[in-house]
């Protein structure tokens, strides 16, 4: 996959909030895309992160606040109490592709919940905080948080194989 074009500076609100995203979700698998599994899961650092770790983690991301927060869907991740990490853990029979793959069929899903909604329309799951967030500040919470690890594999993906934006 060539690197991800940048959305329009022009459009609705609601269409720059979904290019945005997008954008930002076809970088995670830009930059991903071409590791092979040994690279892809290997951890740097004294933590749970490794690349395809990342897109596990924001796979499960996209389900939380889509599908169970804003949906109200009884959805579930993999990490528990006893395995607060799991999300980022590769498993055997997991591959880069598959795991692309469910990560893209998160997104999917998360953009068909959202196609009926209003950017004003409340999660049906009230945040920590009490308040519900609108698909709003949903989008751009995502926006945030895709970008964010976005960074992080910058800084993978440099490490592993030499890779960087510039080529």
């Amino acid at each position: 996959m060539s690197k991800p074009k940048y959305p329009s500076f022009i459009g609705s609100e609601r269409e720059l909030l979904e290019n945005h995203l997008d954008h930002n979700r076809l970088t995670v698998r830009h930059k991903v895309e071409g590791l092979p599994l040994d690279q892809a899961s290997k951890r740097l650092a004294d933590s749970p992160t490794s690349a395809l770790g990342i897109v596990k983690h924001l796979t499960e991301v996209e389900g939380w606040w889509f599908r169970h927060n804003f949906a109200g869907e009884d959805w579930q991740g993999s990490s528990t109490d006893e395995f607060p990490d799991a999300e980022f853990d590769i498993l055997p029979g997991e591959s880069v592709e598959s795991l692309l793959h469910q990560y893209d069929l998160a997104c999917e899903i998360s953009r068909e919940i959202c196609a009926t909604h209003s950017l004003d329309d409340p999660a049906q799951r009230p945040h920590r905080t009490g308040s519900s967030p609108s698909l709003r500040w949903i989008y751009l919470h995502m926006i945030e948080e895709i970008a964010r690890h976005n960074g992080h594999l910058d800084i993978y993906r440099e490490l592993l194989d030499g890779t960087t934006d510039r080529d």
